[in-house]
């Protein structure tokens, strides 16, 4: 049977720029396995608008090259305003990224050969996908698909401070940014309603809506979670401190932190949140990118998306 047509989307500045200085590594790796088109970004959004392109012009698979906001940029290319371009396409991913949080609930392999391998078999599946309709920080309101988590509180300070980073360090680079937001961050009131339950306000420090289990460069937040059961686990971390978040920290990455006493874990298929107080800022986590505020209500769209994946 031939090949299916396959475009590679590529973050040159993934790993701080190193996926660039080694594409022509990373593309002869893939040639050997398979023939693909490639797509080269040259800055935010343009995965996103050259994923719709390919799938627009025929594209089988679309696969992502990069980290998790390359993902995530992908995935919400197979979208537009919330419905599928192409139901038959599939989603494919090869690592190169600072987190690789999405990978690891995936099953996809670190390594390079090994993850060019699982896709040249093309093996599918569907899963869950879940969506955000969020207000903007300049007014107006936003729409993002992720495939993996979103998040709010601390988290979307610290994605805003790694980003202005240039990520050299990797897993080190989320320690590093995650340390001085916790030293200035200060939490916040948010009222959560989990489905038809009745709203509750929370002092949180983060809340996960979850889809994948990890996040934030290896946290196993959600360890729970299916990316096909057709549910969100919404882990929320609620008004810990900083020696608090120290102590824990082990157990957060380990994925062993739900029975702690102020950690709580619901399940839910539509979310919504927003700031207690007016005025204040709470700004979104999405696959490692921040695209909006609170208000926001998250939906799980069932398995909307098909991926090739061990």
């Amino acid at each position: 049977m031939p090949s299916p047509r396959t475009v590679v989307v590529v973050n040159p500045n993934s790993q701080g720029g190193n996926v660039g200085r080694r594409w022509s590594y990373f593309a002869d790796q893939i040639r050997r396995e398979l023939p693909f088109e490639e797509a080269l970004t040259s800055g935010p959004g343009d995965a996103t608008r050259l994923t719709r392109e390919a799938l627009r012009s025929g594209a089988d698979r679309v696969v992502a090259l990069g980290g998790d906001g390359t993902v995530n940029e992908v995935v919400n290319g197979f979208f537009e305003n919330g419905e599928r371009i192409a139901p038959s396409a599939a989603f494919g991913f090869l690592p190169c990224g600072t987190g690789g949080d999405f990978r690891k609930t995936l099953g996809v392999s670190n390594a390079f050969a090994t993850a060019v391998a699982c896709l040249a078999a093309d093996k599918r599946r569907r899963i869950d996908v879940g969506r955000i309709d969020h207000a903007n920080a300049g007014g107006g309101t936003g729409v993002r698909m992720f495939a993996n988590i979103a998040s709010f509180g601390m988290s979307g300070v610290v994605d805003r401070a790694l980003n202005g980073s240039k990520k050299r360090f990797g897993s080190l680079s989320f320690f590093w940014a995650t340390t001085k937001t916790t030293l200035r961050y200060t939490n916040q009131r948010v009222s959560l309603r989990c489905d038809d339950d009745d709203p509750i306000d929370l002092t949180i420090n983060t809340v996960a809506v979850a889809n994948g289990q990890f996040f934030g460069g290896g946290m196993q937040i959600a360890p729970n979670a299916a990316l096909d059961d057709g549910l969100f686990d919404v882990v929320s971390i609620g008004d810990v401190g900083i020696r608090e978040l120290v102590m824990n920290s082990r157990r957060l990455y380990k994925g062993t932190h739900l029975e702690l006493p102020k950690i709580s874990h619901r399940r839910a298929r539509v979310v919504t949140a927003e700031a207690v107080t007016a005025g204040d800022v709470v700004e979104l986590d999405v696959d490692g990118e921040t695209p909006g505020i609170l208000p926001a209500k998250f939906s799980i769209v069932d398995r909307a998306l098909e991926v090739v994946a061990p």
